[in-house]
């Protein structure tokens, strides 16, 4: 039985209400609930700082469900990650850059949505070049990689 953190990204704005967002994770809890211990976090509700960290240490897997805002995630999610990865619990300085996440025994997965067709990636004549939606979020893999968290 795995211990899994599921943090809910999504920011309200205008006419996205978070429907698809919430669905998908309320899918999600109900599946991995069945064998496995689950804690939650929806930033939009607002959360504790202490009390995200002590989630994060007891978690084994960290599953970010989010919506994509400009090809990142929503500023939120993005202030969330800047008040919760705290130095020295998290991560620490290290002689190589990149090398000093302290969680390396976690595991993360990114759930995300996008207002983006399918055929927008992996072919070079369209919008992402031929990127697929893996490369798309290269960066907030490697937020998690600085972490010491593997995909």
């Amino acid at each position: 039985m795995k211990n899994i953190l599921v943090i809910n990204g999504h920011q309200k704005y205008g006419s996205a209400k978070g429907t698809l967002n919430q669905t998908l994770m309320n899918k999600m809890i109900s599946l991995l609930s069945e064998k496995n211990n689950i804690k939650t976090t929806n930033i939009q509700n607002g959360y504790k700082v202490e009390e995200e960290h002590q989630k994060f240490l007891w978690a084994d897997i960290i599953i970010y469900q989010t919506p994509i805002y400009w090809f990142s995630v929503p500023g939120l999610l993005k202030t969330y990650m800047d008040e919760v990865y705290a130095y020295g619990l998290f991560f620490k300085g290290a002689d190589q850059y990149g090398r000093g996440g302290l969680l390396t025994e976690k595991k993360y997965m990114f759930s995300t949505t996008w207002n983006a067709p399918e055929q927008a990636f992996n072919d070079p004549t369209q919008f992402f070049e031929g990127n697929s939606l893996e490369d798309t979020l290269s960066h907030l893999h490697r937020v998690q990689k600085f972490l010491g968290m593997k995909p």
